[in-house]
């Protein structure tokens, strides 16, 4: 047993030493390298102004940043719940891989399936190329796996502050945090102004080596507060309600109805016949304005400091959110307002003020980022680099998004299609030149069984079971596939 302790002993010693000496040559090699200042906001659909979703939006300084660099407009998740999505960017590997279909803890990712047990997350890759990590807020599910960053400013008291003794304003459904009112008083008391101050702080320092910063941003994930002057700056008069097809499920396939049937949601029936829509799509834009204000102020920051001229600025959500269209206020689904988010690229040296239509994946996150910082790539990476499309390049091939919901339930986006295959084989098709909405499920469409049959080709291969990492989900559905 002494025997055994020692030579275990002096493995770790020899691990030690042999990762110092890879740190500090990576130090040596990262010097001249761009920092990396990567925000990531929850719940985030496309309800900027840059990317035009809702005539109401109100975001300034995203849309400053959007002329600044590259706006991804045609951008998808790889799962429309924060867990799977935010997983996959980390480690670079779809849901169909990892089997993480569902929430899931940051400690649990490593342990999830074969794929994810020697995986790299993305700080990590940096860290062992000389970059200096920190981040703060939500940017793995909770915040991140022990040990990941160099500097962790934590995950900020939950979603914010709540109403004492559960006094909810205006919805108590178990299983959600769905609630919307002006509350708290001041911008202090909420997480994502103690996210920004930290942020701030850190790049007023400078440092001996490049950084890699994140900082997770809550809102607008539910529950929809904030204090009343962003609601006043979204008067409820004139705020407009998204398009909604009263009799939109009826071409369905009936698993599709199963895996929306969220009984803890607010439908959209209940919001018009409770007159709340309005209130519910002011509180929504309101947070997000908020939200941008407090980005707004992290910009001002870099931009003020040594580094602007040497950072590499990354914004995306972890998937869209659904406002009343397709029947509820949710993510969880396949459809359009769950899987597209906003991505933006701001790079020294690359194109500015540039819109690309092109679909791509938040997968693709993390090989751009070692593109652009000149870092070898990372083999295990299952989405591709974005810097042709950063550096005003044409390329040749067709761009495809695959967004993932449980088990061989995927969306596949190119071309202006959507496709929709659900593990039972059920199908749905939209053409978006026509039916930008989704109004006409035209699966069974002989004139689109060519297209159809390409954006087949696309669905995933490899669909892992389950794991057993993950937490169950909130459609009843897939808890018991």
């Amino acid at each position: 047993m002494k025997l055994q302790k020692a030579k275990t002993a002096t493995v770790l010693l020899m691990l030690t030493v042999f990762n110092g000496f890879l740190n500090v040559k990576g130090q040596e090699e990262a010097k001249e390298n761009p920092n990396i200042l990567m925000i990531c906001v929850d719940d985030l659909n496309d309800w900027i102004g840059c990317m035009g979703g809702h005539p109401n939006a109100l975001t300034p300084y995203i849309d400053k940043l959007a002329e600044e660099g590259v706006l991804f407009a045609n951008a998808h998740c790889q799962a429309p719940l924060c867990g799977p999505s935010r997983a996959s960017v980390m480690t670079g590997l779809r849901p169909s891989t990892t089997g993480i279909y569902g929430q899931i803890n940051d400690n649990d990712i490593r342990e999830a399936s074969p794929s994810t047990q020697s995986i790299t997350f993305l700080p990590e890759y940096f860290q062992q190329y000389g970059y200096h990590t920190m981040g703060i807020g939500k940017i793995f599910h909770g915040h991140a796996p022990e040990g990941v960053f160099d500097d962790s400013g934590g995950r900020v008291k939950g979603f914010g502050p709540k109403p004492p003794d559960g006094q909810w304003f205006k919805w108590n459904k178990k299983g959600t945090s769905t609630d919307w009112g002006a509350y708290p008083e001041t911008d202090a008391e909420m997480p994502d102004y103690q996210s920004a101050q930290w942020a701030i702080e850190r790049l007023n320092k400078e440092y001996d080596q490049p950084f890699f910063l994140a900082v997770g941003f809550l809102r607008p994930h539910v529950p929809w507060y904030v204090p009343q002057q962003w609601l006043d700056m979204h008067p409820v008069d004139e705020v407009q309600t998204p398009p909604y097809k009263e009799d939109d499920w009826e071409d369905l396939p009936p698993v599709a109805l199963l895996i929306d049937d969220l009984p803890m949601m607010p439908t959209t029936s209940w919001a018009i016949e409770s007159g709340e829509w309005k209130n519910i799509v002011q509180a929504y834009l309101a947070c997000v304005t908020f939200m941008d204000h407090h980005i707004g102020q992290v910009l001002d920051a870099l931009e003020k400091s040594v580094h602007k001229d040497n950072t590499i600025i990354l914004l995306w959500s972890d998937h869209g959110y659904r406002l009343g269209e397709k029947g509820t206020f949710a993510k969880h689904c396949l459809w359009q307002e769950a899987t597209h988010a906003p991505l933006i690229i701001s790079a020294p040296g690359m194109v500015r003020s540039v819109t690309c239509s092109r679909p791509v994946e938040m997968l693709d996150i993390y090989p751009t980022l070692l593109d652009l910082c000149g870092l070898p790539a990372y083999e295990r990476n299952e989405g591709k680099s974005l810097r042709p499309l950063l550096e005003g390049r044409e390329t040749e091939g067709r761009f495809v998004a695959t967004c993932t919901y449980g088990r061989n339930n995927h969306a596949v986006v190119a071309d202006g299609f959507r496709y929709i295959q659900y593990d039972e084989g059920s199908e749905e098709l939209y053409d978006h030149d026509s039916d930008p909405n989704e109004w006409t499920n035209r699966a069974n469409d002989t004139v689109l069984v060519k297209y159809k049959e390409e954006l087949k080709e696309h669905l995933p291969v490899v669909n892992a079971e389950w794991s057993e990492k993950v937490k169950p989900s909130s459609s009843r559905y897939l808890n018991n596939r």
